[in-house]
């Protein structure tokens, strides 16, 4: 059905395609609290900052020209994917305490390790964290990432080798910690 000149068109349908085997996706306390606090900002904020400004590029008139509305019409269909997303993330996420682990020092998902380059002598410390929660900046490496892969099920003295893009590096585990 096609919308009347000056009228709003019909409105964007979203369809967000949840994990497709609807397993759980692990994530640390602290992601855990990070996405509730983006959903609660995209809902409390974002949102009814963007039906404001809908309300007014309408109030503006002709809306077949008005690139204020189609902005603010392009944002507002970002936020509610986004808000699908978080919550179908939240909804799926197995959430790990990592100081409420109890492994007998093994490198587990959400363990900080303090690693050593055997080849340059460099030392480096991340924690094992979710894919959304990765940030190599601030030391947090995803439990998918090759370096992680290598070192899950090790322990303090233990090498691991770790097949990277150019070639193979070894570290040692210096350190394991649940902080």
């Amino acid at each position: 059905m096609a919308s009347r000149p000056g009228t709003d068109p019909a409105p964007l349908r979203l369809i967000f395609l949840p994990n497709k085997d609807m397993s759980t996706i692990p994530i640390t306390k602290r992601g855990a609290e990070l996405l509730k606090e983006e959903l609660h900002r995209l809902k409390a904020v974002e949102r009814p900052a963007v039906i404001n400004a809908i309300a007014e590029a309408r109030a503006q008139g002709d809306l077949s020209e008005n690139a204020e509305y189609d902005a603010a019409k392009e944002k507002q269909a970002f936020i509610e994917g986004r808000i699908l997303e978080v919550e179908s993330k939240l909804s799926a996420a197995q959430v790990i305490d990592p100081t409420q682990l109890d492994t007998d020092g093994r490198i587990v998902f959400g363990a900080t390790v303090d690693l050593e380059d055997l080849e340059s002598g460099s030392a480096v410390r991340y924690q094992i964290v979710g894919d959304d929660e990765a940030d190599l900046e601030s030391g947090k490496i995803s439990v998918s990432s090759p370096i992680a892969r290598a070192l899950i099920g090790k322990f303090e003295g233990d090498v691991a080798t770790v097949l990277a893009p150019g070639g193979e590096r070894e570290y040692e585990v210096i350190t394991v910690s649940y902080v």
